[in-house]
């Protein structure tokens, strides 16, 4: 049984496994997750209402913040049991993060802020990933202002700096909180396009936004309703009075 559940682990690429977060001074817990399974080259829509807790299911998948009870397992390995360092290490090697505020640094050129992102990774993937710079830029239609500080740049060519830098390196896993909350319909659909063109096939992407437009493009979709406690409790105590 033991060696079928590796295997299990070691064919998907995000796997949480009797999850439960709780706030801290918090006893009963906010997020409860069974099993939640997403596999290689998997796309994720997950929606969800302010406060349902998507931004902590993020940082459950990308190992910032830790479970008070269960596993996840990222790419076969088991993160609930690393250290804070080997966490920051496994998600910089394995992992690209799009951000909602972008999150570039302003006084920064645009390839400078991809050179930092590389900074972050293991030596053996830096040179290929320095390789990648031009040819992203490029593809992205931003190398014209690869010399431009980032606050000099658009709202639509920071979100394609961002995306060039989760990209950096051919990660496994990406990750988006709601990248495309700041676009009009233009540069979102613009944006969208290149993600998906970009992505490799065995790339899974988390995808979080409220803009239901979306799903189209998505394998699957996920509501956090699924997963709040409260909803769990409710949705047992209508099946008992039915």
């Amino acid at each position: 049984m033991k060696n079928n559940m590796n295997n299990s682990m070691s064919n998907t690429a995000i796997s949480l496994q009797s999850v439960q977060y709780a706030w801290r001074k918090q006893d009963s817990p906010f997020l409860v997750i069974d099993d939640l399974r997403i596999a290689p080259g998997e796309k994720l829509f997950l929606h969800g209402a302010s406060g349902s807790g998507k931004s902590t299911l993020l940082n459950l998948m990308a190992g910032v913040v830790l479970p008070r009870a269960g596993s996840i397992h990222l790419l076969g390995t088991d993160v609930t049991r690393l250290s804070n360092r080997q966490r920051d290490q496994f998600r910089a090697q394995h992992m690209g993060i799009i951000f909602q505020q972008f999150n570039l640094i302003p006084y920064l050129n645009c390839a400078d802020n991809l050179r930092m992102r590389i900074e972050f990774l293991p030596r053996d993937q830096q040179q290929a990933a320095f390789a990648q710079i031009p040819v992203l830029l490029e593809r992205l239609g931003i190398a014209h202002v690869a010399q431009q500080q980032a606050h000099q740049l658009s709202v639509g060519q920071q979100q394609r700096v961002a995306l060039a830098r989760a990209l950096l390196g051919s990660p496994r896993i990406i990750i988006a909180d709601e990248p495309t909350s700041a676009l009009d319909a233009d540069l979102r659909e613009e944006f969208m396009g290149l993600l998906f063109e970009l992505l490799d096939e065995k790339t899974c992407l988390v995808f979080v936004s409220h803009d239901q437009q979306l799903l189209p493009r998505f394998d699957s979709v996920l509501n956090m309703q699924a997963f709040r406690a409260d909803s769990i409790v409710a949705a047992s105590a209508n099946e008992v009075q039915v």
